[in-house]
Order: structure tokens, then sequence, then C-alpha cells
């Protein structure tokens, strides 16, 4: 009987650890550099050597929020997050107007700044963890879009998790990709230039959707942006633990899961996502990096996703794109919403700029 008890167990973890290294996928970590890039490739930048008062005004808004969200239930947790969330960009002034729209079956808006061209299009896909956000949270970073575009901003209100599934906001960015490409403002119209950009899982999203449009033979966004993007949903990164004290923004939330074994955590993103983890849909550090439009990635040296980012790059260039990585120090996850509040914010969206301006073709009026 004993015997029988331990020969069960044994195999339980067999599979149990067998599986974990399955779903966990191929080892990242030959894409980590013992030697930084050279610019232009990747480029430091910093305010200097200690955070500064606008950081630790910034902190303290994300403080106050932990503080008044820390010990609520999980499902009203989410429900203040979301609130939260959707008043970022309240109480700023704004130039762009924003225009409700059904982008091929999913709820948009477009964000059109002052003499927008609507033959520029972007296409941006907001963060919040696949649970949170909205058009409306990030109007601060797509209104800003819209100007270092001149164009037309498709900003989607994918569906979120957990009310739907992970792949169902995967295909409204498809759906929103295809629409964009014959659709602007003002109905059906060519497209000039194309741009897809989001932040944090927006971010993530961005990646997967141009690696799959490429697979899909459609035409190539000219230049992609993604800010703080997650892009290994295998949990591998180093930085993951090692940024996890820095991180005044993720830290907190995502603290407890850090004392979970990572082969737990695989299995539960199995459970949650109903995709392996290591499946390029979800983390496209593991698909094919080849033949991708040219890229500026941004992330904070403080943060828990930065591993993400420098892999990605890595291993993108060995393939052959065109990446860009640029990182902050002493800046949060995506500081970027934070514009007018923090210098970091205003440096970031220069160099926003520059890179468009490099990869997408002369505005008319230029």
């Amino acid at each position: 009987m004993i015997v029988s008890i331990l020969l069960t167990l044994l195999v339980v973890l067999v599979v149990w650890f067998a599986g974990a290294r399955f779903l966990g996928g191929a080892d990242l970590s030959r894409y980590d550099r013992s030697e930084p890039l050279a610019p232009p490739a990747r480029a430091y930048f910093s305010t200097g050597e200690t955070p500064n008062a606008q950081h630790h005004a910034a902190l303290k808004v994300l403080g106050e929020l932990s503080g008044q969200t820390r010990h609520l239930p999980l499902a009203q947790r989410l429900k203040a997050l979301r609130r939260y969330m959707d008043t970022l960009s309240d109480g700023h002034a704004l130039s762009s107007r924003f225009v409700p729209v059904n982008a091929g079956g999913v709820p948009a808006e477009w964000v059109l700044a002052p003499g927008a061209d609507s033959s520029r299009r972007t296409l941006y896909l907001h963060g919040g963890a696949w649970a949170m956000g909205s058009p409306r949270s990030h109007r601060m970073i797509t209104s800003k879009f819209s100007e270092l575009t001149g164009g037309a901003v498709l900003a989607i209100d994918y569906r979120l998790m957990p009310e739907n599934p992970r792949m169902a906001g995967i295909e409204d960015c498809r759906n929103a990709y295809r629409w964009i490409l014959d659709n602007g403002p003002d109905g059906p119209q060519p497209l000039t230039a194309l741009v897809v950009a989001g932040d944090s899982a927006g971010g993530n999203l961005t990646l997967a959707t141009i690696a799959w449009a490429r697979d899909q033979g459609l035409r190539p966004a000219d230049a992609a942006v993604a800010l703080s993007p997650a892009t290994d949903g295998s949990l591998s990164g180093k930085t993951l633990k090692s940024n996890l004290a820095s991180d005044a923004m993720l830290g907190p939330m995502f603290a407890p899961l850090t004392r979970v074994p990572r082969s737990a955590l695989l299995w539960l993103s199995l459970l949650l996502n109903r995709i392996r983890p290591s499946n390029p849909l979800v983390s496209p550090v593991h698909g094919n990096l080849a033949n991708l439009p040219a890229l500026l990635i941004h992330a904070s040296e403080d943060e828990m996703l930065l591993d993400d980012a420098q892999r990605y790059q890595n291993k993108a260039l060995a393939a052959g794109s065109s990446v860009t990585l640029q990182t902050w120090r002493h800046v949060v996850h995506v500081w970027h919403i934070f514009d007018g509040q923090l210098t970091e914010a205003g440096q970031a969206f220069a160099q926003i700029e520059r890179f468009l301006n490099a990869n997408l073709p002369a505005r008319a009026d230029q």
C-alpha cells in the first residue's frame, strides 16, 4: 500500500515538473548579454543619481492607491482598480477629440489631435494586465500619439479577463488591425502610414499583433512602439524578482506571486489563459522575431519587466529585425502616463517622436 502511494506520488511529481518544463518553453537566458549594446540600438537616460521630487510625487499617488485597495477582496479590488484607471486622464487639458467607433466589431474610439491626417493611423492597445484599462484610461498617451504622428489614433476597447478568455482580447486586436488598414475616421480610406503601439499588457499585444500580421501577409506597420511590454509569459526573467522592491507599480501588485514556485505559476497560467505560457500568442519573445517592422521599446531599469524587454530585443536583433531599446532610471512602469508631471515622460515622448519621424513617410504638410 505504501509503495503504491509512493509510486503514485512519484508519477505525479514527474508529470508536474516535466509538464512545467514544457509549459516554460525554451531557455531564454541565452539572450542575456554580459556586455550592453552600444547606441543607437540601446540608449540609457537618467535625470540624476537618485529619484527626483517628481518621481516621489508619482510614487505617493501609487502608494495611496495600493493602500486603498490592498485589503479588498479580489473582485472588489479589480473593480476599484478599473475605476481608478479610467480617471487617469481626468483633469488634464487634452486638445484631441474622442469619437466612438465600431472597428470591425470591436468597440473603440478615434483620437484626433487638431489637424490630424486621417490617412496616417495608429492602432493603440492599452495596458492593464489584460484585466483593466480602456481607451478612456489612456487618453493622455493616445492624444500624444495623435500629436506626434500627425494622424488618427484608434484606441480599442478589447475584451478583458476574467470575464473573457485571453484569446478574445487577442482576436479583437487582430480584427482591429485588419479594419484600420482600410478605414479611417471618415469611413473607408487608404492609409499612408501605420503605427501599432501599446503599453505593458498592450505592449505584449502589440508585439503579438505585428508578428501575426507578418504571418498573415498583411500590410505591415511602418513602425511599432512598445512601452514597458510584457513579452515572456513563461516568467523566466531574473528582474521579476531582482526588481521587485524597486518597481513601485507592479511590485505591490505581484509580490505575493513571487513567493509561489514558478512551476505552479505556469500551471496556473495555463488554467487561466487556456494557452501554454510560452506560446507566442501570449509570449512574443518565444516566437519568430524575424522580418518585423522597425520597433522602439521603452522600459524602466527599476521595473520587473526589464528582462522581458532586454531579451526580446536581443533575440529580435539576432533574427535580423531592427529594434531599439531605450531605458530610464528611477521611473515607474509605463511612466509615460505621467506626461506633464515627470520630466522623464517628456524625454520619452521626444524619443518616440524622433523614432516615428525616422520611420514613417513624411507628412503631407511637410
